[in-house]
């Protein structure tokens, strides 16, 4: 797992495919299963295979975020909070655990503090102060779509 937020853990090189999502055939990421249970709705909730492996599903046009190999499926609609690969809005967070939204960003880039948010990122997960595992719907770290984000923007406003 890409995860920031734990120490650094040997890597292996296992060739093994992700299962595919029921409704668009992407390939999904395997996501921790307490990520499920800090997110999900009460009603879907109670619907949770605990022994099952579950996958995010990243494909924006896909209202499916989570899939298991036996075909059951959360949607946006089942989440306490909107998923950033599948929501647009600009309130949406990028940073779930410190509240860093599109337009929070987009306005320090704008004002040319943009290098700023992931300073301010980085200081807590030093601080121990991260919970991707149960704030990001992708089970991980953010700091790479944050980066990508603040690129984004900086491309947008002409400021690269």
């Amino acid at each position: 797992m890409d995860d920031c937020c734990s120490p650094a853990q040997p890597q292996t090189r296992a060739i093994k495919t992700s299962p595919i999502c029921p409704r668009d055939h992407s390939r999904g990421k395997s996501v921790p299963g307490i990520t499920l249970k800090s997110l999900l709705l009460p009603r879907s909730l109670e619907h949770l295979n605990a022994n099952a492996s579950y996958y995010f599903c990243d494909a924006s046009d896909c209202p499916v975020v989570y899939f298991s190999e036996t075909g059951q499926y959360f949607e946006t609609k089942d989440l306490t909070v909107a998923v950033f690969q599948k929501n647009g809005g600009l309130d949406v967070p990028i940073c779930y655990c410190f509240g860093w939204t599109r337009q929070r960003i987009l306005d320090m880039v704008a004002s040319q503090n943009g290098d700023q948010v992931v300073t301010s990122i980085k200081t807590h997960i030093q601080a121990k102060r991260c919970g991707c595992d149960v704030n990001n719907p992708r089970g991980r770290c953010c700091l790479k779509d944050v980066n990508l984000f603040i690129q984004h923007c900086e491309n947008i406003l002409g400021k690269s």
